[in-house]
């Protein structure tokens, strides 16, 4: 079984749980520990397991030894009102080679996500997303990946795999399941210009930190479209995660907070990790990523059903020409939520059956109204057409 893999929580921090008040999340999730063994999964939503391993990252000060701070500081907040069933299956420690590590990653991810469970992941560097890409081999044929990252990852496919190459081996290596990728908060010094265009020659999907800084709305169609997201916390500012070793620009801690809301209300979602800790993260820094993680699970709580779609239910349709076609949107009379329909062109090896719909927002119907085809929809007719 997949979960032998998996060692308890410290005994402090599980004791740490239950000094809290009785409406606490560290009384009101269920916890992997020394006393207790592995709880039961029944009827469990979202699998909280902590990975310490960051030998793959090559700016790693130290091993990673722990992130009971995050833990801690996480039981302490209160849950919303959430029927939402949490637990804490405690950590995967490093194997004898990082390859271990990845087996251990891939096999707890396809076990969970096999019981309906929500796998998160956090902890160790951000090639541990990988392994988790892989584990949707026996799962779907087809998926798309978003990275909230200052960078794209994709490194030199020729080489081993590190945590700034990670995305280049999902692009390249077999069985090839990654449909589409998005970066969302690049931050354009820190890319080559090699790797840009290689991201638009492939019509993967990429928005500047300064796009979501002036409208943080804007990741919400791409978050509610992926099956696997991954945050590397170095995309937040150093100053609000008080990291010696981050960047003085990127997200706020309130930003992330909301790209964690976005990525739990994704219908479609089926993992999500949060990597790049480090030893020694301050208090308020376990207290941000914390907080990410509560906002991840009432995201999640808020789920709307709306993937797959039904649009023969509860859709506004609406039919826009543009030049020699017709975009065709659907609204959400529920939510409010925006899709855009995808041509079927038959006489091609079409690559998007099971992805007729897009999502969108609101503004993509009024730039089709303006005679301006949205770009996202344009993305996926090219790569419909390769």
């Amino acid at each position: 079984m997949a979960l032998e893999y998996l060692t308890p929580i410290s005994d402090t921090a599980v004791a740490h749980a239950k000094m809290q008040d009785q409406q606490a999340l560290g009384n009101n999730i269920l916890l992997h520990s020394n006393q207790d063994g592995l709880p039961d999964l029944d009827q469990i939503d979202i699998a909280i397991i902590v990975v310490l391993e960051n030998r793959n990252d090559l700016n790693a000060m130290s091993p990673l030894s722990s992130v009971d701070a995050v833990r801690t500081a996480f039981y302490e907040l209160f849950p919303g009102n959430w029927p939402t069933r949490i637990v804490d299956l405690g950590n995967v420690l490093p194997g004898e080679s990082v390859t271990d590590t990845y087996f251990v990653v891939q096999k707890i991810t396809e076990f969970l996500i096999d019981q309906d469970i929500i796998p998160v992941i956090i902890g160790g560097s951000q090639d541990l997303m990988y392994p988790m890409y892989r584990s949707f081999d026996s799962i779907k044929s087809m998926i798309n990946v978003v990275n909230v990252d200052n960078c794209f990852d994709l490194g030199n496919i020729e080489e081993s795999i590190t945590s700034r190459s990670y995305i280049g081996k999902m692009v390249a290596n077999e069985p090839y399941n990654l449909f589409n990728y998005s970066n969302l908060g690049f931050q354009t010094y820190y890319n080559s210009q090699d790797e840009i265009d290689l991201l638009e020659r492939m019509y993967f999907d990429a928005i500047r930190l300064g796009e979501l800084d002036a409208d943080i709305k804007l990741a919400e169609p791409i978050l509610r479209d992926a099956d696997l997201i991954g945050f590397d916390l170095k995309s937040v500012k150093a100053a609000d995660l008080q990291n010696p070793n981050g960047e003085p620009n990127g997200f706020s801690s309130a930003q992330l907070c909301s790209l964690s809301r976005y990525s739990g209300l994704s219908d479609r979602l089926k993992a999500v990790g949060f990597f790049e800790l480090f030893d020694g993260i301050s208090l308020a820094g376990s207290k941000v990523i914390a907080q990410a993680l509560w906002y991840f699970i009432e995201g999640y709580s808020y789920r709307s059903g709306e993937y797959p779609i039904d649009i023969n239910r509860g859709f506004k349709k609406y039919k826009v020409p543009v030049d020699d076609q017709t975009l065709i949107f659907y609204e959400s009379s529920k939510t409010g939520r925006w899709w855009i329909e995808l041509p079927f062109i038959s006489n091609l090896n079409n690559k998007l059956k099971q992805y007729t719909l897009l999502p969108c927002d609101k503004n993509d119907y009024l730039m089709a109204a303006d005679q301006i085809l949205p770009k996202r929809w344009l993305k996926a007719r090219q790569k419909n057409e390769v």
